[in-house]
């Protein structure tokens, strides 16, 4: 009996240091978990077939408003690598650490970004964190996501490396079809009013004005004063803006009343932290934005 229990242990410790190597588990491949859709995709293009990638968040669940269940720990837990946005998207992210305990390496995508700053800098200091909204900023993106993998899995160093490069040149072209799209808009016409402030660095790149946001904060998950509202009307009234765009799974009341006293058009359905029907990667998530703006701002 004691040399049963006395093999059970060491088989216990065997398998306790096996889960601290990222190669262990899953038929060889690193386990990796992304905080959302968007992020996880972004990994499996450099993975490859290297790792086994899930996002922690699902499908509609706005990350401002995520509240990670006993699941999600487990989940973290047993992850050999976690992907996350930074710049203070997954506010959530240390508590669920600390309960899910162990060790995992986790890459911060944005890591090496300078944000820009917040309206409501005092609540959120980080800054605005949807820099993926701008194609040529997912390179550091890709690189860190790289470079993570790379110290994870020193074996798959050259195909992460080869995967990050193919990938990059998908994202230049996306880059070069969004410029192509945005053309056809007058830059006098090209006004972004969204639901909350999430474009901001998409604008930058493609040379739209941001006109204001219904919820004017970083985090969707922030309530407008009616004097928010009412200076966004006015914001509305002066440019001139046709429409006021909205995220897949909004609450359209404060839009619709705003688009009432305006006259502006409520576009519902930018994907911003999720995907939706027909839409499963990162270049057909910007590309399906894409459209739905040229498409509400190109009319004449």
């Amino acid at each position: 009996m004691k040399r049963m229990i006395f093999s059970l242990v060491i088989l216990m410790f065997f398998l306790a240091g096996c889960a601290g190597q990222p190669q262990a588990a899953n038929g060889g491949k690193v386990q990796v978990l992304a905080s959302n859709e968007f992020l996880a995709d972004l990994t499996r293009q450099v993975a490859g077939e290297r790792a086994a990638v899930s996002s922690l968040i699902p499908t509609g669940v706005d990350p401002h408003a995520f509240e990670p269940a006993p699941q999600d720990v487990t989940r973290v837990a047993a992850s050999q690598v976690l992907v996350i946005n930074g710049g203070g998207l997954e506010a959530w992210l240390e508590g669920v650490l600390a309960n899910a305990g162990g060790q995992r390496l986790v890459i911060t995508a944005s890591q090496g970004l300078v944000a820009r700053p917040a309206d409501d800098a005092e609540e959120h200091p980080e800054g605005d964190p949807h820099f993926w909204l701008d194609p040529l900023l997912v390179k550091t993106y890709i690189a860190n996501i790289r470079d993570g993998l790379s110290q994870a899995d020193p074996a798959g160093a050259q195909t992460y490396a080869a995967n990050a490069e193919a990938y990059l040149r998908q994202l230049d072209d996306l880059d070069a079809w969004i410029r192509a799209r945005v053309e056809s808009i007058p830059p006098e016409k090209r006004l972004l009013v969204t639901n909350h402030e999430s474009f901001g660095y998409f604008a930058e790149r493609y040379g739209f004005t941001l006109v204001g946001a219904v919820v004017p904060s970083v985090s969707s998950s922030a309530s407008p004063t009616a004097q928010d509202l009412a200076q966004l009307i006015d914001q509305i009234r002066q440019s001139g803006a046709p429409a006021v765009f909205l995220e897949s799974g909004s609450n359209p009341e404060l839009a619709e009343q705003v688009a009432a006293d305006t006259g502006a058009q409520v576009v519902e359905g930018l994907l911003t932290h999720s995907f939706g029907p027909g839409v499963q990667d990162y270049i057909a998530m910007m590309k399906w934005n894409v459209d739905l703006i040229v498409g509400a701002l190109g009319r004449e």
